[in-house]
């Protein structure tokens, strides 16, 4: 077994606010006569929580053959053979025994979209979930925002850092796509925009279209932040922007030289994504960038 596997999925189970938030988007889905789908099963922390809800039964899908040999583990130790029904394969393939009332996945990125989680859920769904099921989650939302940060991350290659100038560090680290866990919330220099909503049929970033990001505020542009907001059910969202302890995502962060700007400015950004598996890293994806100037003079 990679135990790079079961670290990221350590990561994920200990994430408490991910797991209430999936518990009580369950709570008001699922009853005794309901039949339930967990997407991208990994080490079934949906399933358990779909069957401590009294699902009737449990079709726990996993792509990965070494997860699902970990899950058939879990599932024999719990004596969940009669409850859980384990299939292994591609959800884009599964055709399962009956319809299902709810399906329930969590396949979103540290970005939102790079899982392709709405292109599977639409094609499983197609085949698998009943007129008028229910869908966990409903909506992810991918925002793009500009920022200026405090004293952290890309923020602190600055010229005064403890009364020294760091801002010639600028020249060596490359400015390319990284993961961050915020300590501090940022400073919005303008209202993020959105990349990709599920609810107006985006499924992924293959045609991503470029965005304006109008600024609001003076202030020294450091980066642009990529981050997700997941409607899980009405009223409960999940969100990796702003971090918080525990959180199993981190937030996209593309750093840009620093820059003084201006209310009236706008930063044009265009992310670029890779061909094939590759897209799954988001740090190597690219975005395209420039700046507008709202006094050219």
């Amino acid at each position: 077994m990679d135990q790079r596997h079961l670290l990221m999925h350590q990561a994920m189970l200990g994430d408490r606010r991910r797991i209430e938030a999936y518990d009580r988007a369950l709570a008001g889905a699922v009853d005794e006569d309901t039949v339930v789908a967990d997407v991208g099963a990994g080490t079934l922390a949906l399933t358990a929580l779909a069957l401590r809800h009294g699902a009737a039964h449990v079709y726990a899908v996993e792509a990965d053959p070494q997860v699902a040999a970990v899950a058939d583990r879990i599932i024999k130790a719990n004596d969940w053979d009669d409850r859980v029904t384990l299939v292994v394969g591609d959800a884009r393939l599964a055709r399962l025994p009956r319809q299902v009332d709810v399906t329930v996945c969590e396949l979103m990125g540290n970005l939102g979209p790079e899982e392709d989680m709405a292109r599977i859920l639409r094609t499983f769904n197609r085949r698998n979930l009943r007129p008028g099921g229910v869908v966990v989650p409903e909506r992810v939302v991918t925002r793009l925002a500009a920022v200026q940060f405090d004293d952290e991350g890309w923020g602190i290659w600055s010229d005064d850092f403890l009364g020294m100038r760091l801002d010639v560090v600028q020249e060596l680290v490359e400015p390319s796509a990284h993961l961050h866990f915020l300590s501090r919330e940022p400073v919005l220099l303008g209202e993020p925009a959105v990349l990709v909503d599920t609810a107006r049929g985006d499924t992924g970033l293959r045609a991503a279209r470029p965005l304006a990001l109008p600024l609001e505020r003076d202030g020294t542009l450091h980066a642009v932040l990529g981050y997700f907001t997941a409607t899980l059910a009405p009223g409960i969202e999940l969100s990796n922007m702003p971090s918080y302890l525990g959180c199993n995502w981190a937030v996209f962060v593309w750093p840009l030289r620093h820059t003084r700007v201006a209310a009236g400015d706008t930063v044009h950004v265009r992310p670029r994504r890779p061909e094939g598996p590759a897209a799954r890293d988001v740090t190597r994806w690219r975005l395209d960038c420039h700046l507008d100037r709202a006094d050219k003079r």
